[in-house]
């Protein structure tokens, strides 16, 4: 897809790699709806990225919020091209001692928001490809605890290898429509994920540069194949 003048929704758009697949998707032309709940951090993002970044106040746990924000797109955008489901939060903790609402929180952010998202997404991607002969692509950002289990991050882990059955399952009902889905799984990167779950990260993480430059290289690819998943880990994690 060639990215220039296409229309992109990215969620968790106001920091992170959220915040870095927006400014990526800017670099190559498209243009950016991005979702988050603090509207003083979209702000910021907006003033840094520019005209072709659209700040919308959104909790992808409501799907009423979601649809609003979706129906909103809708009126302002000629298309949606790109759905980056990127919106994510991770609590560690035993098995016996995480509390049950930052259980369910990371189910509602991690899996529950993703769904929503999508499910708003879908139907504008079919009509797309009914007028067109494409849809669109849907990038689902996992993590490598999608992949391998760890102790103390049983909730983290369960999303994320649900997002992964989510994913492939889509990938295989949507591709008919003219629909690309790919799940990336990174493994430690410089953001403050690791600080906001209180643990320590990766010496030598990856940059979300880079990660952002491999999304966008997904992205990028001919329209008649798609890559369903890619998994990214630091050469020398330890340094």
């Amino acid at each position: 897809m060639n990215l220039q003048d296409k229309v992109a929704v990215v969620t968790g758009a106001s920091r992170g790699l959220g915040e870095h697949f927006a400014a990526a998707l800017i670099d190559k032309g498209a243009t950016v709806f991005g979702l988050a709940r603090s509207a003083d951090d979209l702000d910021r993002v907006r003033d840094r990225l520019g005209e072709r970044f659209h700040p919308l106040v959104c909790d992808v746990t409501d799907q009423d919020d979601v649809t609003r924000a979706f129906d909103e797109i809708n009126q302002q955008a000629d298309s949606l091209d790109v759905l980056v489901n990127n919106a994510g939060l991770g609590r560690f903790g035993a098995v016996d001692d995480l509390p049950l609402d930052e259980w369910n929180l990371q189910i509602d952010v991690n899996l529950h928001g993703v769904h929503h998202c999508t499910r708003a997404a879908v139907p504008r991607m079919k009509a797309q490809n009914a007028a067109h002969g494409f849809g669109g692509h849907i990038v689902n950002i996992a993590s490598v605890a999608g992949l391998v289990g760890n102790p103390n991050l049983s909730a983290y882990n369960a999303t994320k290898f649900a997002l992964r059955g989510y994913s492939e399952a889509i990938m295989k009902e949507l591709r008919a429509d003219g629909i690309k889905v790919t799940c990336v799984y990174p493994g430690s990167v410089a953001t403050h994920f690791a600080d906001a779950a209180g643990r320590s990260g990766s010496p030598n993480p990856m940059e979300p540069e880079s990660v952002a430059a491999t999304v966008v290289h997904v992205l990028e690819g001919p329209d008649n194949y798609l890559i369903s998943e890619v998994v990214m880990r630091p050469l020398r994690p330890k340094g």
